[in-house]
């Protein structure tokens, strides 16, 4: 997988949840609030960018404002034809409705795909090349893994590809990655931001 085509990986950004905890607290919808000066969804939009894949899909609810910002800040990175916005019609229902139909959009060259978190704007640089190149034969996805816990994006081959588009409802890849036991690489990263994410408005201080 390290000699992978960028061309046959594909990084998808989870985006189309509601925050309701979030807006419960501050009123207003947390990725767009402010995080070290730029909305909270630039960190994971810098990340899938920042990754070997040729194409980010930026998944959302039908928030027409996020997925203004998301052009804008692809565009300002010379990127703007690699973004596709796609609404998943039952994001609401959770991260697996969304999932589900990220993997559906995927063009059928894809052979892998790095799925970011929209509330995750610390990624660290350099991982997800670390994670293709530990999806090696014997591996169907990887994941960075920080003090003993999992932590995100998480990078899935094709072999899991038919159980992700099953998904629905709130059950998110926890199942599908459970699934697969030992045929999921962990690589140990050494920065806290895979873990890193905001669920709180007091989080994003």
């Amino acid at each position: 997988m390290a000699e992978r085509e960028s061309a046959r990986l594909a990084a998808v950004i989870l985006a189309g949840g509601a925050g309701r905890r979030f807006a419960e607290q501050s009123g207003g919808r947390k990725l767009l609030a402010p995080f070290e000066g730029r909305p909270l969804v630039a960190g994971a939009l810098d990340a899938a960018f920042g990754s070997p894949a040729r194409r980010v899909l930026l998944i959302t609810g039908g928030d027409l404002e996020l997925a203004a910002i998301a052009r804008d800040h692809a565009r300002a990175l010379g990127r703007e034809d690699d973004l596709d916005i796609v609404v998943a019609a039952r994001a609401a229902e959770g991260m697996g409705a969304s999932l589900g139909a990220a993997v559906a959009a995927l063009s059928p060259e894809i052979e892998a795909v790095l799925v970011f978190l929209g509330d995750m704007p610390r990624v660290p640089a350099g991982l997800a090349q670390a994670l293709l190149d530990a999806l090696t034969p014997g591996f169907d996805a990887a994941a960075p893994r920080f003090a003993g816990r999992r932590g995100h994006p998480v990078l899935f081959g094709r072999a899991c590809f038919a159980a992700l588009r099953g998904l629905s409802g709130d059950v998110g890849a926890r199942e599908v990655l459970a699934s697969i036991g030992e045929r999921l690489a962990l690589i140990d990263s050494p920065d806290a931001g895979v873990l890193f994410d905001v669920d709180r408005p007091q989080d994003l201080a």
